[in-house]
């Protein structure tokens, strides 16, 4: 070695050597920044389980996206002419009370405008979900009223002028589902439902300006998509590396929330960034192990709280933080897990409950009823309705293809004006069959839909009666 390099060499490891056994006060005078030091297995374990709760209604919607944009192309509606029955999957939780009207919203080119008809004062509304689950804007009756309308849906940085009388609405994410429902009054009314449908029009601006006002035809994409699998199963049969590469490569144009930067950093001590690859095969399998194990007890955190039964004394638990979550994201997961697409409190509330009143879990082998005094129904500014869902909450198979009855069906209340509803496998005998809610013969829960509630519901100074066993 060369005596010059020698010597340098020898004097920087004194140098070393003295700077490590400095006191601290003298070492923090110095101008080098600290290295930081990677997470222990066990810090990384707990931020994968962080970071997995935060993300996951995230890529739980764009694989909803995926299943359904596989069909439908984006920027186009798809209209449910019918009910749903046993058979859907695609969304947790549907309902039989209104006719759905959806489509996914890509923002990422340019706005799209969303036109309404009159819909004659009959009760319908538009929710946007933002990519994170959150809902930023719902047109309908009980906000913009009835009358026709037209409203330009832009992305988070889009800068323009939009037409003359035309209302922005401002978009947090590049993806966006729109989850429109309208009053239906049953079979019957199916009719008078689809002429508006009709009539739901998305059309992309630069289109609308140039006198469009019905979106140019486009074909699915050409993609080999699962579109047999429910999405919340697509998800849980992912490994940690698959959930966290599809998350990195979601927040570019889905960017966290200003509140989210805590959790901004904790993805950045996990290793995660946005746009690239989370790979764990660059980790010591020690690590990776820890990310798995992580991400594991994360899905099944989210499963056990979205399934948890109330605390209250009727047995019916009633989540009022829906809609937005801000950073309450093991809310915001459970309710993406079991209610993909629920809307904001002001539009509906959903009591759920899966025990009666002695707390012991619904099965099919019993009999129930719920009980609803003269003057107690649920208050509500539109209309009510009882669902029964299986263990993976789609409807369940009956005979009469009934899998809610409500304040819209022709229920036969009791002479003192109270109302029964018989929730069982076999058929009641007589006239009690009007109010029966057919049950499998396994296990089973329900969720009661209250659309436009009235102030005691939002307040909790009315909830469900318990359920009671009657065998």
């Amino acid at each position: 070695m060369n005596p010059s390099i020698r010597h340098l060499a020898s004097v920087v490891a004194l140098a070393i050597l003295l700077s490590a056994c400095a006191p601290t006060s003298e070492r923090a005078t110095t101008d080098t920044p600290a290295v930081e030091q990677p997470p222990s297995d066990q810090a990384m374990k707990a931020l994968s389980a962080e970071v997995f709760t935060y993300g996951y209604p995230l890529v739980l919607m764009d694989v909803t996206r995926e299943v359904m944009t596989a069909r439908v192309p984006a920027n186009t509606f798809t209209h449910k002419r019918a009910f749903p029955d046993a058979t859907f999957t695609d969304v947790v939780s549907p309902n039989a009370d209104t006719l759905y009207s959806s489509a996914w919203i890509d923002l990422s080119k340019e706005p799209v405008v969303l036109s309404l008809p009159d819909t004659n004062g009959r009760y319908y509304l538009m929710p946007l979900m933002d990519a994170w689950t959150n809902v930023f804007a719902s047109p309908g009756k009980r906000t913009t009223g009835t009358r026709r309308g037209a409203f330009a849906i832009v992305g988070p940085d889009w800068q323009g002028t939009l037409p003359k009388g035309m209302k922005e609405i401002r978009s947090p994410t590049a993806m966006v589902w729109l989850i429109g429902r309208t009053q239906t009054n049953g079979r019957h009314d199916f009719a008078a439902v689809h002429r508006l449908q009709d009539q739901y029009r998305l059309v992309p601006l630069s289109a609308w300006q140039k006198g469009a006002r019905v979106s140019p035809p486009v074909s699915p994409p050409a993609t080999l998509i699962d579109t047999q699998t429910p999405p919340v199963e697509q998800v849980a049969a992912m490994d940690a590396q698959a959930f966290f590469t599809r998350v990195a490569a979601l927040l570019p144009a889905n960017p966290p929330l200003a509140d989210d930067a805590a959790m901004v950093e904790k993805m950045r001590r996990m290793g995660l960034q946005p746009g690239e690859p989370f790979k764990t095969t660059v980790l010591e399998p020690s690590t990776a192990r820890a990310v798995q194990e992580g991400a594991t007890a994360a899905l099944a955190g989210i499963a056990a709280s979205a399934r948890k039964g109330a605390a209250g004394s009727t047995g019916w638990r009633v989540q009022r933080q829906i809609g937005t979550y801000g950073t309450d994201y093991g809310t915001r997961a459970a309710i993406a897990m079991v209610g993909l697409g629920a809307n904001l409190p002001e539009d509906a509330i959903y009591p759920s409950t899966r025990a009666d009143a002695t707390g012991r879990p619904f099965d099919g082998g019993s009999r129930y009823v719920l009980h609803f005094e003269k003057g107690q129904l649920p208050p509500v500014k539109a209309f009510w309705s009882l669902t029964l869902y299986n263990d993976k909450q789609a409807f369940v198979s009956n005979p009469i293809q009934r899998y809610a009855l409500g304040s819209r069906d022709p229920l036969r209340y009791n002479r003192d004006g109270s109302l029964d509803i018989y929730i069982q496998y076999e058929r009641p005998a007589g006239a009690k069959a009007a109010n029966w809610l057919p049950a499998p013969p396994d296990g089973f829960n329900l969720m009661l839909r209250a659309y436009w509630p009235d102030q005691a519901l939002l307040d909790g100074k009315w909830t469900p009666p318990a359920v009671q066993r009657v065998n």
